[in-house]
């Protein structure tokens, strides 16, 4: 029975299965990225063979560990009480792959992911990524694990106070970083970006920039393009992030009652990671149009880049780009994409 059910599953399946048995993170809390990375292979086109050989790669030269033993379940009435308890991974991995299967992918969602909102920046925003390739895919396995990892790596940032919004624009959320009193000073314990995400956060002066931006129904797209911006001017490993996030976020909002605090929670994560990124200024839009009309090679030739790398943010950012472009339409995203596997300078 065992190898019949076996043949039914395609590589992709197969190997998520293994991969689900790995921990969400690797030391020293570092992202595990392969489940995500699987499924945007899968849509680019990789082989069987590849997806198997991929993840083969990366297991190994990130020794990725198991799962962690479970401490006790998480109850129902009480699901919030171990917020941000790495130790209870598997605990909250299990609750919410049953809510999952108990009340369906909308629901789950929207019944708790608003109480998380605060702690959107956990493992630098990656259980937002396992949680739109989870919807991408509509398995309901991956969505729990998804919304389990959220719980166990939460990492609250200052939470909205109702003051009123001053600007309109995203950018100028970006560009006032750097007025932050003691912002050009502090330095981060590590390397992580979740550290460095922590550390600005908690300056005194940061308080105030998750409402700051107006939201309306354009914030979004006006977030992806300064989003776009802000990686090509760039081609930075935290800016990164920010163009891949958009793309997370706009596959979760739909299931959202209120997606704002959320938008709102992604783009306090970015403006805290401007002093990572070395206060850029955006370019000019005369400069965005200047990469925008340069030649870059057809999608088909950077997909095939993309499934050959072993850099998991060269599939990440590729398949971002690519979906990305589908809807806004811009032509810069191929631009960065080609750039980042390095088929233009």
């Amino acid at each position: 029975m065992r190898q019949a059910a076996a043949v039914q599953f395609s590589g992709l399946e197969t190997i998520l299965l293994r991969a689900r048995e790995d921990s969400v993170e690797f030391p020293y809390m570092l992202a595990n990225h392969v489940p995500m990375v699987l499924i945007a292979l899968d849509r680019l086109g990789a082989s069987p063979e590849r997806l198997e050989q991929w993840y083969e790669q990366y297991r190994e030269s990130h020794a990725l560990p198991p799962m962690p033993p479970p401490v006790a379940p998480i109850i129902r009435a009480a699901w919030t009480e171990a917020l941000g308890d790495r130790t209870r991974e598997a605990d909250y991995r299990a609750f919410f792959i049953g809510e999952t299967r108990r009340l369906g992918i909308d629901a789950v969602i929207r019944t708790y992911l608003p109480a998380m909102v605060n702690g959107l920046a956990g493992s630098a925003t990656h259980p937002l990524m396992r949680l739109a390739y989870g919807v991408l895919k509509k398995d309901d396995q991956e969505v729990g694990t998804a919304l389990g990892y959220w719980a166990a790596c939460y990492l609250p940032l200052p939470s909205a106070t109702g003051a009123a919004p001053d600007t309109d624009d995203p950018g100028k959320i970006l560009a006032d970083v750097g007025t932050i009193e003691g912002i050009r000073d502090y330095e981060p314990e590590t390397d992580l970006l979740w550290h460095n995400i922590r550390a600005v956060a908690a300056l005194p002066g940061f308080r105030p920039v998750i409402d700051r931006l107006a939201f309306n129904a354009d914030t979004p797209r006006r977030m992806a393009e300064t989003s776009l911006a802000l990686f090509a001017g760039t081609m930075d490993f935290s800016a990164l992030h920010s163009l891949t996030g958009m793309h997370w976020l706009r596959l979760v909002s739909p299931h959202l009652e209120n997606a704002e605090p959320f938008y709102r929670a992604f783009w306090q994560v970015i403006a805290s990671l401007v002093p990572k990124i070395g206060f850029p200024a955006l370019p000019t839009a005369e400069a965005l149009e200047e990469m925008r009309v340069r030649q870059a090679p057809a999608w088909t030739e950077i997909k095939r880049a993309a499934i050959a790398s072993d850099d998991e943010h060269d599939v990440s950012l590729v398949f971002s780009a690519l979906q990305e472009e589908e809807v806004w339409k811009d032509p810069l995203y191929r631009v960065v994409a080609a750039r980042r596997v390095g088929l233009i300078a």
